[in-house]
């Protein structure tokens, strides 16, 4: 078995779509129609992956991400019929790592599952010996064996693709890193010009670091080509 994926969607059609493809690739489905239903499994059980739909008839698939976000920092995929990039944004925000507009092709959702599941066992797989593992850069230490992160000796909760992101900037520090090179680094697939996912998760990274939008200690932006740590 590849591992257990969590389907919500209240459109059953979809949901049971979703869980052939799914199976019929060796994973296992636990789908339900409903927020309530989920959020009931997910008291006692931890999936591999969760897959959201953000419309759902009683609790959205918002409120479900920042319940697993409290706790859990396995992938996240929101579903969504809208194609406004405000829905994409608070998604990415509150710690979704994926984003799919229905109408769309189910091996597209196998393959993102794919995508995710990789990144993330690769993220829980600590380098060679002979890299380097760790930065201490004024004050914010981050360690890629231990997977931790304290700022001034208090520790930061991060997601496993905000620790990726903070990880490559400090890996890359004072360089300039282009979005296009954080985004196809962390995640492993083509950049987009339309992307807002880097965007979105910098800006929480600077949220949890706690630092000043105008003038920040750490993570700087290049107007036009994309971030820094000096």
């Amino acid at each position: 078995m590849n591992g257990t994926i969590l389907v919500v969607d209240d459109e059953k059609e979809i949901a049971d779509l979703i869980e052939v493809y799914l199976t019929n690739d060796g994973y296992a489905v636990r789908k339900f129609y409903n927020g309530t239903d989920a959020l009931k499994y997910l008291e006692n059980s931890e999936p591999d992956l969760a897959i959201l739909d953000v419309m759902l008839p009683d609790i959205d698939g918002f409120h479900i991400c920042r319940k697993i976000r409290e706790k859990h920092f396995y992938p996240v995929i929101m579903l969504t019929a809208k194609v406004e990039s405000g829905d994409k944004i608070m998604g990415l925000t509150i710690g979704a790592d994926d984003y799919i507009t229905k109408p769309f092709n189910p091996l597209e959702v196998v393959a993102r599952v794919k995508t995710q599941l990789r990144r993330c066992r690769n993220y829980n797989n600590p380098l060679p010996q002979e890299q380097k593992n760790e930065y201490d850069i004024r004050g914010l230490y981050i360690n890629r064996d231990s997977h931790k992160c304290t700022l001034y000796g208090k520790e930061v909760t991060l997601t496993p693709l905000e620790f990726s992101v903070l990880w490559y900037l400090c890996d890359n520090q004072g360089r300039v890193v282009p979005s296009e090179e954080l985004f196809e680094a962390v995640w492993g697939e083509k950049y987009l010009n339309s992307n807002n996912t880097v965007m979105a998760h910098i800006g929480r990274l600077r949220e949890k670091l706690h630092e000043p939008a105008r003038s920040p200690k750490f993570i700087k932006t290049v107007w036009g080509v994309g971030y820094t740590i000096e």
